[in-house]
């Protein structure tokens, strides 16, 4: 099967709400620079996947209008905070078909200060699943994402005999990439202890710096088949290798590790190694959804990097940065970049795709030849991507 070649990628730089430019200004950014990165003009793209939770619909289309007004399909993605990750799910996907050659997935979000909230009090919420386990291992009241991570990180800890300090170590592991990346919103140096002395936001363990900040901001990728690529002179394209999205099973009610993503994190994982025939030892660099460090500890053993309960000596080996194992998230992150939710997944496809071009500055993994992006929306879905050089 031919592969999808990512041709162009682009971001704003992500920033405080309040600071940001209208969305569609954001993202219509973001579209022109991936499309100046692949070399192309915007009457090339044949369908576009826009990702956002927070707006109207159609908002879609009125950030594109700003690039082109050609006509061609635009769809609206909403899947919580694998949104843009899941709108170049469907664009890979359009490409594959063979009904087009070049789509464009792009994320944006103008969001608000303080923790994430429902608009919608007057139904159902899609987290009433969730609400029993919580209640069950006597999460304490808050917001849905601090409970449902919160929880998690106290139930690793209470199964493995882990210390709350391998989740402030991850904070201060990811502030020390950020510091080299310009688009990142947080980039002065952090240590643990400064992690660990910071406010306590929930259940006696967790500190504001282990949780990802409300943020503002744009992303963009092109991708095309190879066919597309060659006869349009793309010859730094990047190609997605392989690809999956899961969703939850029954587990996710049965346990918080669980609840906040780890059974649908090894669907997918596995398959995209399935696919590609690699083992997760072969991969250089990675991507994480680290919302909370909590989650990027559970991750780990997701995405079979350690095995499970040996996320500690992981850490302490240092075998989540440079001279390690892998390095994860030379971005600094969600946790330091920001995460303005729809592109979030968008972000992540252009710092990996950056490594793999060897662009990626001070920062940059030497000889990165396999990228691996982890993608999650609570509620669920869960997008893992496998690039290659």
């Amino acid at each position: 099967m031919s592969q999808v070649i990512v041709a162009g990628v682009g971001m704003t730089k992500f920033c405080k709400p309040g600071q940001q430019e209208p969305y569609r200004v954001m993202a219509a950014t973001a579209i022109k620079i991936a499309l100046a990165d692949a070399g192309i003009d915007a009457t090339k793209i044949q369908q576009a996947f826009g990702a956002y939770i927070y707006g109207d619909s159609t908002c879609a289309q009125h950030a594109f209008y700003d690039v082109i007004q050609s006509g061609i399909p635009v769809v609206n993605v909403n899947n919580n905070c694998s949104s843009g990750s899941t709108a170049l799910f469907l664009a890979r996907q359009a490409v594959l078909s063979g009904e087009i050659e070049c789509a464009l997935a792009f994320g944006f979000e103008e969001m608000q200060p303080g923790a994430l909230g429902s608009g919608w009090d007057d139904r159902e919420s899609p987290f009433d699943r969730a609400k029993p386990v919580l209640e069950k291992f006597n999460a304490p009241d808050g917001p849905l994402a601090l409970q449902a991570f919160g929880a998690a990180g106290r139930h690793y800890m209470d199964l493995y005999g882990a210390e709350a300090d391998i989740f402030a170590k991850v904070s201060a592991k990811s502030r020390s990439h950020a510091v080299h990346n310009p688009y990142s919103m947080f980039t002065k140096p952090l240590t643990y202890q400064d992690v660990l002395n910071d406010k306590v936001i929930y259940d006696g363990y967790m500190t504001r710096l282990m949780a990802c900040p409300p943020t503002c901001g744009a992303a963009a990728t092109i991708v095309c088949s190879e066919a597309f690529a060659a006869r349009n002179g793309i010859t730094n394209g990047v190609k997605i290798l392989a690809q999956a999205m899961a969703t939850d099973t029954e587990k996710s009610w049965q346990d918080p590790i669980y609840a906040a993503g780890k059974g649908m994190t090894e669907i997918a994982a596995q398959k995209v190694y399935n696919m590609a025939g690699i083992s997760p030892e072969d991969i250089d660099v990675i991507e994480l959804h680290d919302c909370f460090t909590t989650n990027e500890v559970i991750s780990y053993e997701g995405l079979g990097l350690c095995p499970e309960g040996g996320a500690a000596e992981f850490i302490d080996k240092g075998d989540n940065t440079y001279g390690g194992k892998f390095v994860i998230g030379p971005s600094g992150g969600l946790m330091s970049k920001g995460h303005p939710i729809g592109a979030t997944g968008l972000a992540q496809c252009t710092e990996l795709t950056w490594h793999l071009r060897g662009q990626a500055g001070a920062r940059q993994v030497e000889g990165a030849r396999l990228a691996l992006q982890h993608n999650v929306g609570l509620g669920g879905a869960v997008v893992v991507t496998l690039y290659g050089k």
